[in-house]
Protein backbone atom coordinates (compact mmCIF):
# COMPACT_ATOMS: atom_id res chain seq x y z
CA UNK A 1 0.00 0.00 0.00
CA UNK A 2 0.92 3.21 -0.83
CA UNK A 3 1.38 5.82 2.32
CA UNK A 4 3.20 8.50 0.93
CA UNK A 5 1.01 11.33 -0.35
CA UNK A 6 2.64 12.78 -2.76
CA UNK A 7 3.19 9.17 -4.58
CA UNK A 8 -0.53 8.26 -4.02
CA UNK A 9 -1.56 11.52 -6.06
CA UNK A 10 0.80 10.83 -8.86
CA UNK A 11 -0.54 6.93 -9.15
CA UNK A 12 -4.19 8.24 -8.54
CA UNK A 13 -3.39 10.29 -12.20
CA UNK A 14 -2.24 8.19 -13.96
CA UNK A 15 -4.97 5.42 -12.85
CA UNK A 16 -7.45 8.56 -13.93
CA UNK A 17 -5.50 9.57 -16.80
CA UNK A 18 -5.37 6.16 -18.84
CA UNK A 19 -8.04 3.48 -16.63
CA UNK A 20 -7.15 1.09 -19.20
CA UNK A 21 -3.64 0.30 -19.12
CA UNK A 22 -3.53 -2.48 -16.26
CA UNK A 23 0.06 -3.08 -17.24
CA UNK A 24 1.23 0.55 -16.77
CA UNK A 25 -0.74 0.82 -13.61
CA UNK A 26 1.10 -2.39 -12.40
CA UNK A 27 4.55 -1.14 -13.30
CA UNK A 28 3.73 2.62 -11.64
CA UNK A 29 3.06 1.10 -8.60
CA UNK A 30 5.46 -1.20 -7.80
CA UNK A 31 8.47 1.55 -8.68
CA UNK A 32 6.67 4.17 -6.36
CA UNK A 33 6.35 2.10 -3.40
CA UNK A 34 9.96 0.94 -3.74
CA UNK A 35 10.87 4.85 -3.92
CA UNK A 36 8.58 6.03 -0.74
CA UNK A 37 11.74 6.01 1.54
CA UNK A 38 13.37 8.15 -0.63
CA UNK A 39 10.30 10.56 -1.64
CA UNK A 40 10.20 11.18 2.45
CA UNK A 41 13.99 12.46 2.35
CA UNK A 42 13.69 14.56 -0.65
CA UNK A 43 10.80 17.12 -0.90
CA UNK A 44 12.67 18.95 -3.69
CA UNK A 45 11.36 15.90 -6.09
CA UNK A 46 7.76 16.93 -5.08
CA UNK A 47 8.65 20.75 -6.04
CA UNK A 48 10.11 19.88 -9.07
CA UNK A 49 7.39 17.64 -9.75
CA UNK A 50 9.97 14.56 -11.03
CA UNK A 51 7.24 12.16 -10.23
CA UNK A 52 4.60 13.55 -12.70
CA UNK A 53 7.14 14.15 -15.25
CA UNK A 54 8.91 10.33 -14.65
CA UNK A 55 5.32 8.49 -15.09
CA UNK A 56 4.14 10.44 -18.32
CA UNK A 57 6.22 9.71 -21.59
CA UNK A 58 8.22 12.25 -23.16
CA UNK A 59 6.63 11.30 -26.77
CA UNK A 60 4.10 8.77 -28.17
CA UNK A 61 3.81 7.69 -31.52
CA UNK A 62 0.82 5.47 -32.91
CA UNK A 63 0.97 4.85 -36.58
CA UNK A 64 -1.00 2.02 -38.99
CA UNK A 65 1.03 -0.30 -40.88
CA UNK A 66 0.20 -1.20 -44.03
CA UNK A 67 1.12 -4.18 -45.59
CA UNK A 68 0.53 -7.25 -48.24
CA UNK A 69 0.76 -10.63 -46.98
CA UNK A 70 1.91 -13.45 -50.01
CA UNK A 71 -2.24 -14.04 -51.41
CA UNK A 72 -2.15 -10.14 -52.30
CA UNK A 73 -4.58 -9.28 -49.64
CA UNK A 74 -3.72 -6.04 -46.90
CA UNK A 75 -3.75 -6.03 -43.96
CA UNK A 76 -3.55 -3.39 -40.88
CA UNK A 77 -1.29 -3.26 -37.81
CA UNK A 78 -1.05 -0.49 -35.02
CA UNK A 79 2.93 0.65 -34.64
CA UNK A 80 3.84 2.09 -31.61
CA UNK A 81 7.42 3.64 -30.34
CA UNK A 82 6.79 5.46 -26.51
CA UNK A 83 10.45 7.45 -26.18
CA UNK A 84 9.94 7.56 -22.32
CA UNK A 85 12.64 9.88 -20.87
CA UNK A 86 16.13 11.46 -22.44
CA UNK A 87 17.67 12.63 -19.59
CA UNK A 88 20.91 10.70 -19.32
CA UNK A 89 20.81 9.90 -22.86
CA UNK A 90 19.12 8.56 -26.53
CA UNK A 91 15.95 6.83 -26.23
CA UNK A 92 16.97 2.96 -26.31
CA UNK A 93 14.47 0.03 -25.89
CA UNK A 94 13.41 -3.16 -27.83
CA UNK A 95 10.52 -3.42 -30.48
CA UNK A 96 7.67 -6.04 -29.54
CA UNK A 97 5.91 -7.79 -32.34
CA UNK A 98 3.20 -9.59 -30.91
CA UNK A 99 -0.87 -9.93 -31.40
CA UNK A 100 -1.54 -8.93 -27.63
CA UNK A 101 0.33 -5.64 -27.80
CA UNK A 102 -1.01 -1.90 -27.26
CA UNK A 103 -0.13 1.24 -26.03
CA UNK A 104 -0.06 -0.08 -22.22
CA UNK A 105 1.95 -2.63 -22.52
CA UNK A 106 4.53 -0.53 -24.27
CA UNK A 107 4.36 2.52 -21.68
CA UNK A 108 4.90 -0.42 -18.95
CA UNK A 109 8.08 -1.59 -21.10
CA UNK A 110 9.47 2.14 -21.67
CA UNK A 111 8.93 2.28 -17.90
CA UNK A 112 11.02 -0.03 -16.90
CA UNK A 113 13.78 0.20 -19.48
CA UNK A 114 14.13 3.88 -18.13
CA UNK A 115 15.56 2.32 -14.82
CA UNK A 116 16.79 -0.67 -16.22
CA UNK A 117 18.60 1.38 -18.80
CA UNK A 118 19.93 4.03 -16.08
CA UNK A 119 20.86 0.63 -13.78
CA UNK A 120 23.69 -0.20 -16.47
CA UNK A 121 25.36 2.49 -16.07
CA UNK A 122 25.73 3.74 -19.54
CA UNK A 123 24.38 7.08 -21.13
CA UNK A 124 20.93 5.66 -22.27
CA UNK A 125 17.49 6.97 -21.81
CA UNK A 126 14.25 4.77 -21.99
CA UNK A 127 11.99 3.77 -24.35
CA UNK A 128 9.86 0.64 -26.12
CA UNK A 129 7.80 0.10 -29.36
CA UNK A 130 6.37 -2.52 -31.01
CA UNK A 131 3.50 -3.27 -33.51
CA UNK A 132 0.25 -6.22 -32.74
CA UNK A 133 1.50 -7.53 -35.89
CA UNK A 134 2.25 -11.57 -34.91
CA UNK A 135 5.22 -12.89 -37.42
CA UNK A 136 3.91 -16.45 -36.35
CA UNK A 137 3.08 -18.36 -39.11
CA UNK A 138 4.22 -15.81 -41.26
CA UNK A 139 6.50 -16.53 -44.63
CA UNK A 140 9.68 -14.56 -44.71
CA UNK A 141 8.24 -12.58 -47.51
CA UNK A 142 6.06 -11.26 -45.52
CA UNK A 143 7.27 -10.58 -42.49
CA UNK A 144 9.98 -8.40 -44.64
CA UNK A 145 7.30 -6.35 -46.07
CA UNK A 146 5.69 -5.61 -42.82
CA UNK A 147 9.25 -4.84 -41.46
CA UNK A 148 9.49 -2.31 -44.51
CA UNK A 149 6.01 -0.81 -44.12
CA UNK A 150 6.94 -0.16 -40.02
CA UNK A 151 10.48 1.02 -40.84
CA UNK A 152 8.85 3.65 -43.11
CA UNK A 153 6.97 5.47 -40.38
CA UNK A 154 9.44 5.02 -37.55
CA UNK A 155 12.52 6.21 -39.44
CA UNK A 156 11.33 9.80 -38.88
CA UNK A 157 11.45 9.64 -35.35
CA UNK A 158 14.76 7.49 -34.75
CA UNK A 159 18.62 7.69 -34.91
CA UNK A 160 21.85 6.99 -33.75
CA UNK A 161 21.89 9.86 -31.18
CA UNK A 162 17.85 9.96 -30.57
CA UNK A 163 16.57 6.78 -30.49
CA UNK A 164 17.71 3.50 -30.99
CA UNK A 165 15.57 0.52 -31.33
CA UNK A 166 16.51 -2.97 -30.98
CA UNK A 167 14.94 -6.24 -30.61
CA UNK A 168 12.22 -8.31 -27.98
CA UNK A 169 9.81 -10.77 -28.09
CA UNK A 170 8.87 -11.54 -31.65
CA UNK A 171 11.98 -9.59 -33.08
CA UNK A 172 15.23 -10.93 -33.52
CA UNK A 173 18.14 -11.21 -36.14
CA UNK A 174 15.85 -11.41 -38.83
CA UNK A 175 13.30 -8.27 -38.17
CA UNK A 176 15.92 -6.52 -37.04
CA UNK A 177 18.36 -7.08 -40.50
CA UNK A 178 14.49 -6.00 -42.86
CA UNK A 179 14.04 -3.24 -40.42
CA UNK A 180 17.53 -1.84 -40.77
CA UNK A 181 17.48 -2.57 -44.93
CA UNK A 182 14.32 -0.19 -44.96
CA UNK A 183 16.03 2.28 -42.85
CA UNK A 184 19.27 2.32 -44.88
CA UNK A 185 17.08 2.41 -48.16
CA UNK A 186 15.15 5.45 -47.05
CA UNK A 187 18.11 7.48 -45.23
CA UNK A 188 20.27 6.87 -48.14
CA UNK A 189 23.63 6.55 -44.99
CA UNK A 190 24.84 3.42 -43.48
CA UNK A 191 24.54 5.14 -39.47
CA UNK A 192 24.38 1.23 -38.11
CA UNK A 193 24.14 2.45 -34.88
CA UNK A 194 20.63 3.66 -34.85
CA UNK A 195 19.33 -0.10 -34.39
CA UNK A 196 20.91 -2.82 -31.92
CA UNK A 197 21.09 -6.73 -31.99
CA UNK A 198 22.00 -6.67 -35.79
CA UNK A 199 23.75 -9.57 -37.93
CA UNK A 200 27.69 -9.26 -36.78
CA UNK A 201 28.26 -8.85 -40.52
CA UNK A 202 26.88 -5.25 -40.63
CA UNK A 203 27.82 -3.98 -37.20
CA UNK A 204 26.42 -6.65 -34.62
CA UNK A 205 28.27 -7.54 -31.66
CA UNK A 206 29.02 -10.82 -30.38
CA UNK A 207 27.60 -12.15 -27.31
CA UNK A 208 24.48 -9.48 -28.05
CA UNK A 209 22.11 -13.20 -28.28
CA UNK A 210 23.58 -14.79 -25.26
CA UNK A 211 23.59 -11.24 -22.96
CA UNK A 212 20.29 -11.26 -21.06
CA UNK A 213 20.84 -14.69 -20.25
CA UNK A 214 24.22 -14.36 -19.21
CA UNK A 215 23.88 -11.18 -17.51
CA UNK A 216 21.37 -12.91 -15.36
CA UNK A 217 23.17 -15.33 -14.37
CA UNK A 218 26.18 -13.09 -13.68
CA UNK A 219 23.55 -11.47 -10.90
CA UNK A 220 22.64 -14.35 -9.58
CA UNK A 221 26.42 -15.20 -8.80
CA UNK A 222 26.29 -12.08 -7.03
CA UNK A 223 23.40 -12.79 -5.09
CA UNK A 224 24.72 -16.00 -3.85
CA UNK A 225 27.85 -14.59 -3.21
CA UNK A 226 26.27 -12.05 -1.04
CA UNK A 227 24.37 -15.05 0.93
CA UNK A 228 27.65 -17.21 0.94
CA UNK A 229 27.28 -19.80 -1.61
CA UNK A 230 28.13 -20.73 -5.04
CA UNK A 231 26.17 -21.31 -8.08
CA UNK A 232 27.86 -24.36 -8.80
CA UNK A 233 25.89 -27.50 -8.23
CA UNK A 234 22.26 -25.44 -7.90
CA UNK A 235 19.52 -26.45 -10.14
CA UNK A 236 17.11 -23.54 -11.67
CA UNK A 237 13.70 -23.39 -12.55
CA UNK A 238 13.55 -21.93 -16.10
CA UNK A 239 10.70 -20.54 -18.31
CA UNK A 240 10.35 -19.92 -22.22
CA UNK A 241 13.06 -21.44 -24.52
CA UNK A 242 13.91 -18.25 -26.12
CA UNK A 243 17.30 -16.61 -26.41
CA UNK A 244 17.02 -15.51 -22.36
CA UNK A 245 16.59 -19.01 -21.50
CA UNK A 246 18.83 -20.38 -24.01
CA UNK A 247 21.84 -17.83 -23.09
CA UNK A 248 20.70 -18.95 -19.06
CA UNK A 249 21.52 -22.12 -20.22
CA UNK A 250 24.54 -21.39 -21.86
CA UNK A 251 26.25 -19.75 -19.03
CA UNK A 252 24.83 -22.67 -16.64
CA UNK A 253 26.88 -25.11 -18.48
CA UNK A 254 30.08 -23.42 -18.18
CA UNK A 255 29.04 -22.45 -14.28
CA UNK A 256 28.11 -25.73 -13.13
CA UNK A 257 24.30 -25.15 -12.41
CA UNK A 258 21.93 -27.16 -13.85
CA UNK A 259 18.45 -25.82 -15.21
CA UNK A 260 15.88 -28.39 -15.31
CA UNK A 261 12.78 -26.96 -16.88
CA UNK A 262 11.64 -25.14 -19.77
CA UNK A 263 8.16 -24.08 -20.78
CA UNK A 264 5.98 -22.86 -23.84
CA UNK A 265 2.85 -22.12 -24.26
CA UNK A 266 1.66 -25.78 -24.76
CA UNK A 267 3.07 -26.67 -21.12
CA UNK A 268 6.60 -27.27 -19.42
CA UNK A 269 9.29 -29.74 -19.26
CA UNK A 270 11.41 -31.20 -16.32
CA UNK A 271 14.80 -32.96 -17.38
CA UNK A 272 16.37 -34.02 -13.93
CA UNK A 273 19.95 -34.38 -15.55
CA UNK A 274 19.80 -30.54 -16.83
CA UNK A 275 19.32 -28.67 -20.21
CA UNK A 276 22.73 -27.18 -19.49
CA UNK A 277 24.27 -30.73 -19.04
CA UNK A 278 25.15 -30.93 -22.62
CA UNK A 279 26.08 -28.28 -25.71
CA UNK A 280 23.81 -30.87 -27.53
CA UNK A 281 20.88 -29.84 -25.27
CA UNK A 282 21.51 -26.11 -24.91
CA UNK A 283 21.71 -25.27 -28.51
CA UNK A 284 18.87 -27.67 -29.53
CA UNK A 285 16.98 -24.89 -27.83
CA UNK A 286 18.09 -23.17 -30.60
CA UNK A 287 16.51 -25.38 -33.68
CA UNK A 288 13.18 -25.34 -31.58
CA UNK A 289 13.45 -21.67 -31.60
CA UNK A 290 14.10 -21.63 -35.48
CA UNK A 291 11.45 -24.37 -36.49
CA UNK A 292 8.47 -21.70 -35.89
CA UNK A 293 6.22 -24.09 -34.09
CA UNK A 294 6.92 -22.67 -30.64
CA UNK A 295 6.54 -26.36 -28.70
CA UNK A 296 8.66 -27.36 -25.75
CA UNK A 297 7.59 -30.70 -26.39
CA UNK A 298 9.66 -30.92 -29.03
CA UNK A 299 12.40 -30.84 -26.47
CA UNK A 300 10.85 -33.86 -24.43
CA UNK A 301 9.83 -35.78 -27.32
CA UNK A 302 13.97 -35.58 -28.43
CA UNK A 303 15.28 -36.56 -25.42
CA UNK A 304 12.82 -38.23 -23.49
CA UNK A 305 12.21 -36.14 -20.63
CA UNK A 306 8.79 -36.20 -19.06
CA UNK A 307 6.35 -33.43 -20.66
CA UNK A 308 3.27 -31.47 -18.56
CA UNK A 309 1.07 -30.29 -20.91
CA UNK A 310 -0.87 -27.09 -20.25
CA UNK A 311 0.95 -26.80 -16.92
CA UNK A 312 3.82 -23.80 -15.94
CA UNK A 313 7.26 -25.21 -13.97
CA UNK A 314 6.96 -23.10 -10.51
CA UNK A 315 5.77 -25.84 -8.44
CA UNK A 316 8.82 -28.03 -9.73
CA UNK A 317 11.77 -28.16 -6.70
CA UNK A 318 14.66 -25.96 -7.31
CA UNK A 319 17.19 -23.91 -5.83
CA UNK A 320 16.58 -20.96 -7.65
CA UNK A 321 12.98 -19.92 -9.35
CA UNK A 322 14.11 -17.71 -12.78
CA UNK A 323 10.79 -16.76 -14.82
CA UNK A 324 12.42 -15.90 -18.11
CA UNK A 325 9.12 -15.87 -20.34
CA UNK A 326 6.52 -13.20 -19.73
CA UNK A 327 4.86 -10.58 -18.12
CA UNK A 328 2.74 -11.51 -15.00
CA UNK A 329 4.01 -15.47 -15.54
CA UNK A 330 3.86 -16.00 -11.80
CA UNK A 331 0.80 -15.55 -10.11
CA UNK A 332 -0.35 -15.86 -6.47
CA UNK A 333 -0.90 -19.42 -6.88
CA UNK A 334 2.67 -19.76 -8.48
CA UNK A 335 4.19 -17.53 -5.76
CA UNK A 336 2.35 -20.10 -2.61
CA UNK A 337 3.94 -23.05 -4.32
CA UNK A 338 7.29 -21.95 -4.79
CA UNK A 339 7.19 -20.93 -0.81
CA UNK A 340 5.69 -24.18 -0.29
CA UNK A 341 8.71 -25.68 -2.22
CA UNK A 342 11.24 -23.67 0.25
CA UNK A 343 12.88 -21.80 -2.44
CA UNK A 344 15.37 -19.55 -1.66
CA UNK A 345 15.89 -17.73 -4.82
CA UNK A 346 13.35 -15.93 -6.46
CA UNK A 347 15.27 -14.06 -9.59
CA UNK A 348 12.96 -12.31 -12.04
CA UNK A 349 14.41 -12.71 -15.59
CA UNK A 350 11.46 -11.55 -18.05
CA UNK A 351 9.70 -7.82 -17.65
CA UNK A 352 7.88 -7.76 -15.02
CA UNK A 353 6.96 -11.76 -14.95
CA UNK A 354 5.34 -11.48 -11.28
CA UNK A 355 1.68 -9.79 -10.49
CA UNK A 356 2.46 -7.76 -7.75
CA UNK A 357 0.11 -9.56 -4.80
CA UNK A 358 2.99 -12.58 -5.98
CA UNK A 359 5.76 -10.42 -5.73
CA UNK A 360 5.01 -8.83 -2.35
CA UNK A 361 4.13 -12.21 -1.00
CA UNK A 362 7.56 -13.65 -2.25
CA UNK A 363 9.19 -10.89 -0.91
CA UNK A 364 7.82 -11.18 2.88
CA UNK A 365 9.26 -14.35 3.70
CA UNK A 366 12.09 -14.45 5.48
CA UNK A 367 14.16 -16.80 4.34
CA UNK A 368 13.66 -15.71 0.33
CA UNK A 369 15.85 -13.39 -1.67
CA UNK A 370 14.32 -11.79 -4.29
CA UNK A 371 15.43 -9.83 -7.26
CA UNK A 372 13.50 -7.76 -10.12
CA UNK A 373 13.87 -7.98 -13.71
CA UNK A 374 14.90 -4.28 -14.15
CA UNK A 375 18.22 -5.20 -12.85
CA UNK A 376 19.08 -8.88 -13.46
CA UNK A 377 17.73 -8.78 -17.36
CA UNK A 378 19.89 -5.00 -17.54
CA UNK A 379 23.06 -7.12 -19.47
CA UNK A 380 20.80 -7.46 -22.76
CA UNK A 381 20.60 -3.61 -23.35
CA UNK A 382 23.76 -3.17 -21.84
CA UNK A 383 25.66 -5.04 -24.57
CA UNK A 384 23.03 -3.21 -27.38
CA UNK A 385 24.94 -0.03 -26.02
CA UNK A 386 28.31 -1.99 -25.70
CA UNK A 387 26.83 -2.65 -29.64
CA UNK A 388 26.47 1.44 -30.36
CA UNK A 389 29.60 1.82 -29.03
CA UNK A 390 31.49 -0.19 -31.13
CA UNK A 391 29.20 1.13 -34.22
CA UNK A 392 30.51 4.69 -32.88
CA UNK A 393 34.13 3.61 -32.77
CA UNK A 394 34.06 1.78 -36.03
CA UNK A 395 35.46 -1.41 -34.20
CA UNK A 396 34.59 -5.09 -33.39
CA UNK A 397 35.09 -6.25 -29.97
CA UNK A 398 36.28 -10.16 -29.07
CA UNK A 399 33.79 -12.23 -27.31
CA UNK A 400 35.68 -11.78 -24.60
CA UNK A 401 36.30 -7.95 -24.60
CA UNK A 402 32.61 -7.60 -24.55
CA UNK A 403 31.59 -11.00 -21.87
CA UNK A 404 34.17 -8.83 -19.34
CA UNK A 405 32.46 -5.61 -19.94
CA UNK A 406 29.07 -7.43 -19.46
CA UNK A 407 30.35 -8.81 -16.39
CA UNK A 408 31.48 -5.87 -14.32
CA UNK A 409 28.21 -4.03 -15.24
CA UNK A 410 26.06 -6.88 -13.62
CA UNK A 411 28.58 -6.91 -10.95
CA UNK A 412 27.59 -3.20 -10.46
CA UNK A 413 23.98 -3.10 -11.05
CA UNK A 414 23.68 -5.89 -7.93
CA UNK A 415 26.26 -3.21 -5.93
CA UNK A 416 24.68 -0.32 -6.50
CA UNK A 417 21.08 -1.69 -5.51
CA UNK A 418 22.10 -3.37 -2.38
CA UNK A 419 24.13 0.22 -1.13
CA UNK A 420 20.75 2.14 -2.27
CA UNK A 421 18.82 -0.17 -0.33
CA UNK A 422 21.00 -0.49 3.28
CA UNK A 423 21.57 3.33 2.60
CA UNK A 424 17.30 3.73 2.94
CA UNK A 425 17.22 1.20 5.95
CA UNK A 426 15.36 -1.69 4.09
CA UNK A 427 18.42 -4.09 4.31
CA UNK A 428 18.81 -6.51 1.45
CA UNK A 429 15.82 -5.04 -0.74
CA UNK A 430 16.69 -5.57 -4.31
CA UNK A 431 13.82 -4.72 -5.28
CA UNK A 432 13.28 -1.46 -3.52
CA UNK A 433 17.25 -1.22 -4.23
CA UNK A 434 17.19 -1.20 -7.93
CA UNK A 435 14.17 1.30 -8.02
CA UNK A 436 15.87 3.77 -6.32
CA UNK A 437 19.33 3.27 -7.76
CA UNK A 438 18.02 3.85 -11.03
CA UNK A 439 15.70 6.93 -9.98
CA UNK A 440 18.05 8.87 -8.61
CA UNK A 441 20.50 9.04 -11.53
CA UNK A 442 17.20 10.43 -13.76
CA UNK A 443 16.14 11.95 -11.31
CA UNK A 444 19.07 14.23 -10.77
CA UNK A 445 19.73 14.63 -14.49
CA UNK A 446 16.35 15.65 -15.08
CA UNK A 447 16.55 18.48 -12.22
CA UNK A 448 19.76 19.42 -13.31
CA UNK A 449 18.25 20.39 -16.66
CA UNK A 450 15.60 22.49 -15.74
CA UNK A 451 11.73 21.66 -16.58
CA UNK A 452 10.79 20.25 -19.90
Amino acid sequence: MLNNEYCKRVYEQILARDPDQKEFHQAVYEVLEGLEPMVERRPELEKNGILERFVEPERVVTFRVPWTDDAGQVHVNRGYRVQFNSAIGPYKGGLRFQKNVYEGIIKFLGFEQTFKNSLTGLPIGGAKGGSDFDPRGKSDAEVMRFCQAYMTELYRHIGQDIDCPAGDLGVGGREIGYLYGQYRRLKGTFENGVLTGKGFSYGGSLTRPEATGYGAMYYLQEVLKHEGEEIKGKTIACAGFGNVTWGICKKALHLGAKVVTLSGPDGYIYDEEGVSSSEEKVNYLLEMRASGRNRVQDYADKFGVPFFPGEKPWGVKADVIMPSAMQNDVNMESAQKIVANGVKYYIEVANMPTTNDALYYLMSQKNMVVAPSKAVNAGGVGVSALEMSQNSERLVWTAEEVDAQLHKMMVNIHKVSAEAAEEYGLGYNLVAGANIAGFQKVANAMMEQGIF
